[in-house]
Order: C-alpha cells, then sequence, then structure tokens
C-alpha cells in the first residue's frame, strides 16, 4: 500500500496519543476515517478537528474488550463507507504490579483490551479488508512485547501475544496470497496519558524501591518520542509493508539488546534493580 489517499482507515484509540497522531496524519492524506474510543470526550476533540479541516469521520464510543461491540463497528464502518482498508488496533492500558500480588481482576481487565481488544478488531474486520482493492492490519504492540520487565508481567503477556498473534497473521496471509497484509508496532517510550491512567499496585514498591505515584513519575521521564513521530513512524512501516516497527532509539536499543543477549539480559537487569535497591537503603 504505497498511497494512503482515498483510503478508509479504523483506529482504536483515537482519543488521544498514538491514535489521535494517525488520525490526524491519515486525515491530511486525505483518508476517510472510522475512529473509536471509550473515551468520549478526547474522541470527540479529535473528531471536531477533523471534520473543521474537511475530513470525513464516523466516531464510535466503544470498548474494545466488547467482542459484540467491536463487531457492530466493523459492520457499520463497512455499511457507512463501503470498504475498509486500514486497520489500527491501538487502543491499550497499562498495569504496575507483581505477579504474586497482582489481583486476577487487574490481569482480566488489562488482557481483555490489550490482547482480546486486538483480536476482535483483527478478526471482525478481515473478511471487509479482504472484500477490498488492498488492505492492512496494524496491531500496537510494544517494546514489551520484545523484553520482560519486571512488574510487567501482564502488560508483557498481552504485548508478547499480540506480536506472536500478528506474526502468525502475517504469515496466513502470505500463504493464502491474499491483498490483505499486517505488521505489528513496537513502540518505545512515547509521551501519551498511558502511564498517568495506568493502575499501580503499591508492592511495585518492593522490586522497584518506589511507590506507585513515583514508579508512575518516573516512568514517564523515560519518554521521548512524540506521537507525531510515531504515526510518522507507523505509516512509513505501512508504505514498505514492514512486518515489525520499531518506533524511537529506545526501541531500536532493546530490540538489538534481545537479539545480542536473549536471556542474559534478564540477569542485568534484575542485578541493576537489586543494585538500585540497595543504594535507596
Amino acid at each position: 500500500m504505497k498511497k494512503l489517499n482515498g483510503r478508509v482507515a479504523v483506529i482504536t484509540g483515537a482519543g488521544s496519543g498514538i491514535g489521535r497522531a494517525l488520525a490526524y496524519n491519515l486525515g491530511k492524506q486525505q483518508c476517510r476515517l472510522a475512529l473509536a474510543d471509550i473515551d468520549e470526550k478526547g474522541l470527540k476533540e479529535t473528531a471536531a478537528t477533523l471534520t473543521a479541516q474537511g475530513v470525513d469521520v464516523l466516531t464510535k464510543k466503544l470498548d474494545v474488550a466488547n467482542r459484540e461491540a467491536v463487531y457492530a463497528f466493523a459492520d457499520e464502518v463497512f455499511e457507512t463507507f463501503g470498504k475498509v482498508n486500514l486497520v489500527f488496533n491501538n487502543a491499550g492500558v497499562a498495569l504496575g504490579a507483581t505477579v504474586e500480588k497482582m489481583s486476577y481482576e487487574d490481569f482480566e481487565w488489562l488482557m481483555n483490551i490489550n490482547f482480546w481488544g486486538v483480536v476482535y478488531g483483527t478478526k471482525a474486520f478481515l473478511p471487509y479488508l479482504k472484500q477490498s482493492d488492498e488492505g492492512h492490519i496494524i496491531n500496537v504492540s510494544s517494546v514489551f512485547g520484545l523484553i520482560g520487565v519486571p512488574t510487567q508481567s501482564a502488560y508483557n503477556a498481552a504485548k508478547f501475544a499480540v506480536r506472536g498473534f500478528t506474526e502468525s497473521l502475517r504469515q496466513e496471509l502470505e500463504i493464502e496470497g491474499v491483498n490483505v497484509s499486517c505488521s505489528s508496532v513496537h513502540p518505545g517510550g512515547i509521551k501519551t496519558n498511558i502511564a498517568k491512567n495506568a493502575r499501580m499496585s503499591d508492592d511495585v514498591k518492593d522490586i522497584t524501591g518506589m511507590d506507585a505515584e513515583q514508579a508512575s513519575a518516573n516512568f514517564e521521564k523515560l519518554f521521548t518520542t512524540t506521537p507525531e513521530q510515531a504515526a510518522d513512524t507507523i505509516l512509513k512501516g505501512v508504505k514498505h509493508n514492514s512486518r515489525r516497527i520499531l518506533i524511537g532509539v529506545d526501541a531500536r536499543v532493546i530490540d538489538t539488546m534481545q537479539r545480542i543477549l536473549p536471556t542474559t539480559y534478564q540477569a542485568l537487569m534484575a542485578g541493576g534493580q537489586k543494585l538500585l535497591l540497595k543504594m535507596q537503603k
């Protein structure tokens, strides 16, 4: 898909962050847009900016963890625009907690959005993508879909799953020889609200030496890439039909580290964190 103008693009999590930046970027490229988010206020703000620029926009307040709602949204998008070309499964949430203390309710909350939301979005729209002249599915994983990180077991589980799911799908589509492709996106630290809106358990202090509020604030300091830069990188990856799209210098460093030290990185990270804890005492 070398050209994006005139395409119909679906974006979840379009009320802020990467989703909003993708919508603005695609709007400038004369795409028609179907935007969804559970944050109705943010979604309306995104849509208002686009409609003022003459972009054809459909909006839907949507919980991507609701399978029936996602399928209904897919039907509505096709009925409205007559085709679907791009699906960005971008909506996501964060959770900081140790495996031992993490509640099943929080674990299921995250998995329902970060993993099952991607599965529902992919399966609901895939038949419509196959009916179009060209189609591409973009599933947002994370650098935490490349390496494991303490207190991020649920997030790691979801993002590793998204990566595996997408890589498997890509091969199936190639074997079928259809007009649809897909990419797995791995952002590093992006300046969005995901950390602010994350669920953080107080037990992270046992691992990080910081309470939940401090851990969230320190995590945000690591964010170096803007949503606009992320959107630009993603769309370049789509045009090049990239299998894996790394966003940010930090993502490229982490990807390289994992390739060079596929298991040793775990001992290095754990050792470094233990040393920091000792220094804080």
